[in-house]
């Protein structure tokens, strides 16, 4: 009996240590682009510069304002320090179809994919949405941010020039 309660409990630490935290790498995980082609997470790469991974849903408000509100200085923000920002709907197949729809609408210019079977969210230990990270150069999880008020964009730009003039970051 012993040895099963230690059986447990170590593949409960394993498993609960699986998951993708600040210090580590994206994980393999397979999403779709909007054209409805799959694509692995572990190939998000930005030459070297910065990652913005924000998780978001189509029925989730504070998620569009959030990239709402970064899309209103993302030219700049790319421009002063070469950032890219990948945005993983966690929509399932009844509402994905809306993804498209939002990003058009919305006139995004990020590179949007959809995680609709959620294996990609908890990959990266996203409890609910908007989560959102921050990938150094070499694809290390450096920095995290779960929910979305107003202003909490202004620290995520700070956080991406210090990342981007190779500052660490302290959350």
């Amino acid at each position: 009996m012993k040895k099963l309660v230690l059986f447990f409990a170590l593949a409960a630490f394993i498993n609960s240590n699986s998951f993708a935290g600040e210090g580590d790498k994206i994980p393999a995980s397979t999403v779709k682009k909007l054209d409805g082609s799959k694509v692995n997470s572990n190939t998000f790469n930005n030459n070297g510069k910065p990652i913005i991974i924000s998780f978001w849903a189509t029925w989730c408000k504070p998620c569009k304002k959030e990239l709402d509100a970064i899309a209103e200085n993302y030219a700049d923000l790319v421009k002063e320090t070469g950032v890219k920002l990948i945005a993983i709907s966690i929509d399932d197949a009844r509402s994905s179809g809306k993804v498209v729809t939002d990003v058009k609408s919305k006139g995004w210019e990020y590179e949007v994919y959809i995680d609709e079977n959620q294996d990609f969210k908890r990959a990266m230990n996203v409890n609910n949405v908007p989560h959102t990270f921050l990938v150094d150069g070499k694809g290390n999880i450096v920095w995290s941010h779960n929910s979305y008020t107003e202003g909490d964009e202004d620290k995520l730009f700070e956080n991406v020039k210090k990342l981007a003039a190779g500052e660490t970051l302290a959350h």
